[in-house]
């Protein structure tokens, strides 16, 4: 009987067709050769931390055990990749020096990739192309789950742990009374991993050193290891539920802007309360109206109808899945979990472009979803890009807020030449409003419209000294602001402060007014505050305390030697203004304090 001569590729072995054949017995005295360059590219993807170099080597493992009995030989041969072939490995070097072997060697090239059969075919050398047989996917991480579970961890020496429950009152709690052997965790690892291979419902999303994300039906799966985490890990994530809109208790006007109007929507909660799962219920009823809906993830587990196409990051931007899908022209776009700011600019690009998009983000109140667009994307276009947010609670939607653009007064001020462009965020079912952003000198503010203001203090004021505050830091310690209007105010600073907050000609001052929009005036502050208050003072350890009394808790305390001001300070709650015991201002404090010329004025 003649020996068949055959040389498997990669892509055979990692799909365990070899191993299959010879179980089978439908390989029976064949001579298997296995080019070094096969070895070696499973070797560097087993050293990057890839599953799919661990799942090769193991299967040639496998073929080494079983040939034997088989009366199956088998030898390396070949030459090992260069640095230079490897690096070309994507543009088929390694592919080329396999069917080298296979040539050499007047071998059969064994192979489950499409491409290299096709250039085997091409150059004459014989080929035996394998589709890739794809099975219902079935793995032991499933026994893990039951119907309360979510989320399922599982690290190597550590106990099996899983979140139970339901959105919004999730528990962590252990499913295991035995630690998990290390062999184990490799072996529900790799078993994923085959699965998500072989599965016509399986994804490999990501497969980089130390870190691999499966997906696999409704399961969304991690794996982690070294070098990446100190040991293997496994997080394993299913859907509780899956909803649609009328399992939500929607009102009929909300109902009807998500029909009519909403076109962009930035859905918000915190992890594990719901929000992927009503962009889901979104994005299928979008489709029942007719619609055409996609997807864009990383990685991909939002569970939506097979009519819903799913798209993941091309080349791992998500900028050139934006490109793609300004191509394709859906109606309504999902991009689930918008984090980056590369992340926001693909969402605006797209929205601007006309495409309606359902944005999803983690927040912990529906206001902060807004937030996160401040200092992304200009204040002018935020309402055009973002026009609905829905903050979901414990799987119910909590918050909807409806977002514009006008030119007004904010609230809360008072003069006609105060006005300009504010977005507003009301309220969606009262339509009341209830925060206000706009700019104010050089800052971007976000204002709550019911926010109690103090009588002899305007809105105008309170931003405005804030905003002195800060620009005031630079020049000055401890500047005492004095509003006389609301265009106008006295700053009192230290005497020998003044010169370098006014600047050369004025620049310093002119400049501060200018990015505030007030009028200033600086004075020396004055030292003569109130009367002096009886103190006590001593050294304990690394300060100088001064102690004035708990009754004057939180106020201004100023300290002087003699005319001469040294510090300014807040009393703390005991009484006490603590001092660093090495610095120049406590050693004043303290020959001051002797020779009886400290004075100390609330």
């Amino acid at each position: 009987m003649n020996v068949e001569k055959i040389v498997p590729d990669t892509s055979v072995i990692i799909d365990g067709k070899l191993t299959e054949l010879i179980e089978s017995g439908e390989l029976k005295r064949a001579e298997i050769i296995i080019p070094e360059a096969v070895v070696n590219e499973l070797e560097n993807q087993a050293n990057m931390g890839r599953e799919i170099g661990d799942t090769g080597l193991s299967e040639i493992s496998k073929i080494q055990k079983i040939a034997d009995k088989k009366d199956i030989a088998i030898k390396f041969v070949g030459d090992l990749p260069t640095r230079e072939d490897i690096s070309l490995a994507d543009r088929g070097r390694i592919d080329a020096m396999i069917r080298d072997v296979a040539e050499e060697e007047d071998a059969v090239l064994y192979t489950s990739d499409r491409v290299q059969s096709k250039v085997a075919d091409a150059k004459g050398i014989k080929y035996r192309f394998f589709r890739k047989k794809f099975v219902e996917a079935d793995f032991e991480l499933k026994d893990f789950f039951d119907d309360q579970t979510m989320s399922v961890h599982i690290k190597q020496g550590m106990k099996p742990k899983a979140k139970k429950g339901v959105p919004g009152n999730l528990k962590f709690v252990d499913i295991g009374k035995h630690v998990m052997a290390d062999s184990y965790v490799e072996k529900l690892a790799e078993e994923a991993f085959e699965k998500a291979k072989s599965s016509d419902n399986g994804l490999i999303e990501m497969d980089k050193v130390g870190a691999t994300v499966l997906q696999i039906n409704d399961f969304r799966i991690v794996i982690t290891k070294p070098p990446f985490s100190e040991k293997m890990e496994i997080t394993a994530v299913r859907p509780l539920a899956h909803l649609t809109l009328d399992d939500y208790d929607l009102t009929d006007k909300f109902r009807k802007r998500l029909e009519e109007q909403a076109e962009g929507i930035l859905v918000a909660g915190a992890p594990g309360h719901g929000k992927s799962t009503f962009a889901e219920a979104l994005a299928k009823f979008y489709s029942s109206q007719g619609k055409v809906v996609k997807t864009m993830e990383h990685p991909r587990d939002l569970q939506v109808g097979s009519d819903i196409t799913q798209y993941k990051a091309l080349e791992d931007k998500m900028e050139n899945t934006g490109d793609l899908l300004l191509l394709v022209r859906p109606d309504y776009t999902v991009f689930d979990e918008v984090r980056k700011t590369e992340d926001f600019k693909v969402f605006a690009d797209m929205r601007l472009a006309g495409v309606g998009m359902i944005g999803v983000v983690h927040a912990s109140r529906a206001l902060d979803a807004v937030q996160r667009l401040i200092g992304r994307l200009e204040l002018g276009v935020i309402p055009q890009i973002v026009d609905t947010v829905v903050f979901i609670e414990e799987a119910v939607v909590s918050k909807v807020y409806s977002l514009k653009l006008s030119v007004k007064v904010p609230s809360g001020m008072k003069e006609a030449d105060l006005a300009r462009p504010v977005v507003e965020i009301s309220d969606f079912e009262t339509g009341e409003p209830e925060y206000e952003i706009y700019t104010y000198g050089e800052e971007t503010v976000v204002m709550p419209i019911q926010e109690e203001l103090g009588e002899d203090e305007s809105r105008t004021a309170k931003l405005a000294r804030d905003q002195l505050k800060y620009k005031l830091r630079k020049y000055v310690k401890n500047p005492e602001i004095q509003f006389e209007s609301e265009n106008r105010a006295k700053i009192f600073v230290d005497e020998k402060e003044i010169p370098g907050l006014i600047g050369k000609g004025g620049e310093n001052i002119d400049r501060i007014e200018e990015e505030v929009g007030i009028s200033l005036t600086v004075e020396p502050r004055k030292t003569t505050l109130q009367g002096s208050v009886n103190y006590s003072i001593q050294e304990k350890g690394n300060h100088v305390v001064v102690r004035v009394g708990q009754e004057h808790f939180g106020k201004q305390a100023d300290i002087f030697k003699g005319d001469d001001h040294l510090l300014t300070a807040t009393v703390g709650k005991d009484g006490r203004i603590r001092i660093t015991k090495n610095s120049e201002v406590s050693k004043r404090i303290i020959g001051a304090h002797h020779n009886g010329v400290l004075k100390v004025y609330l």
